[in-house]
C-alpha cells in the first residue's frame, strides 16, 4: 500500500490535497477503505456546510460497520463527489482518485496533519 507523497493525512485516516482553485479535496485512505470492507453507503456534508477539523461531517457504511467521517480541516464544503454517492464502491476501488469524498475551502489548516511517511509509520504502529 502506497500513500501518495503530495497529500496530507489525518490520524482519523482521511487525506487532504493541496488547494486547487481555492479548495482542497478530501477522501479516506486505502488503509481505512481496506479496514472498512465493502462500502455500501456514503453520507456526505451538504455543499455550503461549515466543517470543523477533527469533527464528524458524514458517515461511511460498509458491510462490516458504520464509521464516522471526520473533516481533516475547518472550512466550507464547495463540492461533493456525486459519483461516490451513486457508487460507494469507488471508495474501495479508487480511494485516492475517483473515490474522493468532498472539496473544502480551507479556513484553517490544523498543525497535526501528517506527511505520507509519517502516516505510513502511524498505521504501522
Amino acid at each position: 500500500m502506497s500513500n501518495p507523497q503530495q497529500l496530507s493525512y489525518s490520524k482519523e485516516h482521511e487525506w487532504l490535497s493541496a488547494a486547487e482553485g481555492g479548495a482542497s479535496t478530501v477522501g479516506i485512505t486505502e488503509h481505512a477503505a481496506n479496514a472498512l470492507g465493502d462500502v455500501v453507503f456514503v453520507q456526505l456534508p451538504e455543499v455550503g456546510a461549515q466543517v470543523t477539523a477533527g469533527e464528524s461531517c458524514g458517515e461511511l457504511e460498509s458491510t462490516k460497520s458504520v464509521s464516522e467521517l471526520y473533516s481533516p480541516v475547518s472550512g466550507e464544503i464547495t463540492e461533493i463527489n456525486q459519483d461516490v454517492v451513486d457508487d460507494p464502491s469507488l471508495v474501495n476501488s479508487e480511494p485516492f482518485e475517483g473515490g474522493w469524498l468532498f472539496k473544502v475551502r480551507v479556513a484553517e489548516q490544523p498543525a497535526d496533519l501528517l506527511t505520507a511517511d509519517e502516516y505510513t509509520a502511524y498505521i504501522a504502529g
